[in-house]
């Protein structure tokens, strides 16, 4: 679903911050990955997880664009 940039520098961000950049709370969130429409987190820890930067940004990169209709979506 999400292409990962191999010469970025990958970096974690925690679930109050994905919370802040798409708008959703928490139990959404949880509900979005398990029909597979988000991308999963990873576990950092014993009781802590994280998600990936960049997998978070692809996919409010992909909501946007697909809420726009082709017309509108300029090509380069």
């Amino acid at each position: 679903m999400v292409q990962i940039v191999a010469n970025k520098k990958q970096r974690l961000i925690r679930l109050p911050e994905v919370i802040r950049r798409t708008g959703f709370g928490k139990t959404w969130i949880y509900t979005l990955i398990k029909a597979g429409r988000f991308p999963s987190q990873v576990k950092t820890g014993l009781r802590s997880i994280a998600f990936i930067e960049s997998e978070i940004d692809a996919w409010i990169e992909k909501i946007i664009s697909d809420s726009r209709p082709v017309s509108e979506q300029q090509i380069f």
